[in-house]
């Protein structure tokens, strides 16, 4: 049995994270994933925004790591050269009772500490972006877009770099939590047991599952999966006339049907919210349907049959669909009692805006 100081489990944007935030302070790190590269599910199937850390409850993990991250990623990008665009972004309200609930959303920003949303009359908001139609709008100044994976291989870098290894094509298919560390069962070409004197589960979407096969892990802590997919569709034969983030002010489960662009000015509309049983990254062009009448609200302009099948991606809920919200979970020893386990669980969006502060927290539960 090889012995390692630190396995992380998962080599997306926050696993990728986490292992340059424990090579850097010294430990001995191997990164497991079993996919081909890095940030093959979650972490490359988003909107690539740096997000300001507006809607998450008070006080909560989302909002604390969202605003901190927010910040650290900036300095980063700026530090590394990882492309990256401050291009702000509108919360948009198409009707007078949403307009009355934009005040809320601006107090809940400052709650988080995000003090710097400024609230739009239609006519400023119509200035910025004269393809809008709305009623009012509060403008994020701090919201931005990243190339995710540009910032992921910089993380991997940055680990080797400090001597992690990553290793792929590498399925852990479970283990044992010991007094000694956790012995850890490796899959693939070549099957091998590890022991660790710390485990990271940063797997996402596989992260309960595997907690679940980790002998010696109480089974009421770990949470039960549940998997929201969301497809997003591209605009095509019409040019976006948007320099900003459009977003409606969000809705129930969701943050409604949003416009991102990317670095190159390209426009993509959703996700959407597709409660579903299994991983299934397959988009249904008969989706896009609910998505004309949404975006017209706020973009009368829209073409018809000007939206094409994207991409999709599954965010990884520990909450089931009648719970409107859940928070990170960083379950370290405290919780569950073994010293040698880490767990993150539910690390959705905000996570790779979060990506640099839960890194810097798993650091802290670590030492």
């Amino acid at each position: 049995m090889e012995d390692v100081d630190v396995v992380v489990v998962g080599a997306g944007v926050v696993g990728l994270a986490v292992a340059r935030a424990l090579a850097m302070a010294g430990r001995e790190v191997m990164v497991l994933e079993a996919a081909e590269g890095i940030g093959t599910e979650t972490s490359s199937r988003n909107s690539e925004v740096i997000h300001a850390g507006i809607y998450y409850p008070a006080g909560s993990l989302m909002a604390k790591h969202c605003v901190a991250g927010k910040q650290a990623l900036y300095a980063y990008c700026d530090e590394r050269g990882v492309p990256y665009s401050r291009c702000t972004k509108l919360i948009v309200a198409t009707s007078e009772d949403e307009a009355g609930r934009l005040a809320s959303i601006q107090a809940r920003a400052a709650a988080n500490g995000v003090p710097d949303l400024t609230l739009l009359s239609r006519a400023e908001a119509q200035a910025m972006e004269p393809a809008l139609a709305c009623t009012a709008a509060l403008l994020s100044p701090s919201t931005g877009i990243i190339d995710s994976h540009a910032f992921m291989v910089s993380l991997q870098g940055d680990a080797e770099n400090a001597g992690a290894i990553c290793v792929f094509h590498a399925p852990v298919l479970g283990g044992r939590l010991t007094d000694a560390g956790a012995e850890i069962d490796v899959g693939g070409a070549d099957p091998v047991t590890l022991r660790a004197r710390l485990l990271v589960n940063s797997a996402g979407l596989h992260a309960p599952k595997l907690a679940a096969r980790l002998a010696g892990m109480p089974s009421q802590l770990t949470p039960r999966a549940y998997y929201a997919k969301g497809s997003y569709f591209s605009l095509t034969g019409a040019k976006n006339p948007f320099s900003r983030l459009i977003y409606p002010v969000p809705v129930a489960g969701g943050l409604g049907t949003h416009l991102t662009i990317d670095l190159g000015g390209q426009a993509r509309f959703g996700p959407d919210v597709e409660w579903v049983d299994e991983i299934d990254y397959e988009v249904d062009p008969a989706r896009c349907e609910g998505f004309y009448a949404a975006i017209r609200r706020y973009w009368p302009g829209l073409p018809d049959n000007a939206l094409m099948p994207g991409y999709s991606g599954i965010r990884p809920k520990i909450v089931p669909p009648a719970v409107a919200s859940q928070d990170f979970c960083i379950q370290g020893p405290a919780a569950h009692g073994q010293a040698c386990l880490i767990n993150l669980f539910g690390i959705e969006s905000p996570g790779l805006t979060a990506s640099l502060s839960v890194a810097a927290a798993v650091a802290e539960l670590a030492a």
